[in-house]
């Protein structure tokens, strides 16, 4: 898949529209010019979510309502579908040719891999980053796996606030109880789901990872489940149920969920020592590319297509060494996009590149 065009109107500082090259798109400029903002746009487009704020509310220009972005795909020489995401609000809408769709059904169209200073969480920071990390992959190719993550969402909001009651004394803990039963059926359902399909992609990145980009680093990826150690995790669904059943005094008194894979966590073991505590920030830098890397290949098995791939002030975590290797690996293989701030980057690497230069938020072509 390619993008061929981006078009923006009233998207945070953003002119115009973009046409995109098919192989790598260097965006420079100095900063604060719009360079990640054109990433931005690209990957609402593409995921329906911002990797810059939670609230989409917040790239709407000020002063005005809406925001809405158009992009035209190519899936193949003769497929073309027009892309449209409108933000107004709180709210967002997605449509395909015209046609508004529900989010499961878009995004199957456009998927991109962002690798960023953000996305270092994944290696270095908390569990919740490795869990959406997971999470975002697996949608990217069984888009109806965001539905089962919105109805366990949905469950451990209710549960919660069920819990919550039971401890501020509104209900009785028998009561509590009785009314647990029915959410703990539910969290069980989309629990037992959510563990599976993440264990099995955890399994698909590690045959990814198997071939390194940069070296000999021997990485290693495991799912690490909380209810290890509490029983039988080959029996999963029985397990969790079991667990709910011996906690429930415990999560009454916490106010709020114990059990579930929401709090699981995916150990990254590079040469054997995890990297969280034990890898340097070089190290983590490289971790993190060769994962994304390990999610394009995945991806690609999966839809017999490349996704894009959104670099982020890349001479900021590369040095120009691994870069040069990188573009070499995805040339003919990703639609690139990278940002800098450094001629000398473009100088190095943009001869065979659509190079943008970005003023104001405008971005056109050398």
């Amino acid at each position: 898949m390619f993008l061929e065009l981006i078009e923006v109107e009233n998207f945070r500082n953003l002119e115009s529209n973009v046409r995109c090259g098919h192989d790598l798109n260097i965006l420079v400029g100095l900063n604060g010019q719009g360079k990640t903002n054109w990433l931005e746009a690209i990957n609402i487009l593409a995921t329906t979510r911002s990797f810059k704020t939670s609230r989409l509310s917040e790239a709407v220009r000020f002063g005005e309502e809406m925001a809405i972005i158009k992009g035209r795909v190519g899936r193949t020489q003769d497929i073309h579908r027009d892309l449209q995401a409108v933000i107004q609000g709180n709210s967002k809408s997605f449509f395909v040719n015209g046609k508004r769709e529900p989010v499961n059904n878009y995004l199957s169209q456009l998927h991109t891999v962002v690798f960023n200073a953000d996305e270092l969480e994944v290696v270095r920071g908390h569990p919740e980053a490795r869990r959406r990390f997971l999470d975002h992959a697996i949608v990217s190719i069984h888009p109806p796996y965001v539905q089962t993550l919105a109805d366990y969402g949905r469950v451990i909001k209710q549960k919660n606030a069920l819990l919550q009651a039971a401890q501020d004394e509104k209900i009785s803990q028998e009561k509590a109880a009785e009314q647990l039963e029915p959410w703990n059926e539910q969290l069980i359902t989309h629990g037992t789901r959510i563990h599976r399909s993440r264990l099995r992609y955890v399994e698909r990145l590690n045959e990814a990872l198997e071939n390194s980009l940069f070296g000999t680093e021997q990485i290693v990826m495991r799912y690490a489940s909380s209810l290890e150690g509490k029983g039988d995790l080959s029996d999963y669904e029985g397990l969790l149920g079991e667990r709910l059943k011996l906690r429930v005094q415990a999560e009454t008194a916490a106010g709020y969920s114990l059990i579930g894979p929401h709090r699981d966590d995916l150990d990254i073991v590079l040469d054997g020592h995890d990297l969280r505590k034990y890898g340097s920030a070089g190290q983590q830098r490289s971790v993190l590319l060769l994962l994304q890397l390990a999610n394009i290949s995945v991806y690609n098995a999966q839809q017999q297509e490349y996704p894009l791939f959104l670099l982020d002030d890349i001479d900021a975590e590369l040095d120009y060494r691994r870069i040069g290797q990188l573009l070499e690996f995805l040339h003919g293989k990703t639609q690139t996009f990278i940002t800098t701030s450094k001629e000398s980057l473009v100088e190095g690497f943009g001869t065979e590149a659509s190079v943008l230069d970005v003023i104001s938020g405008a971005a056109r072509p050398r």
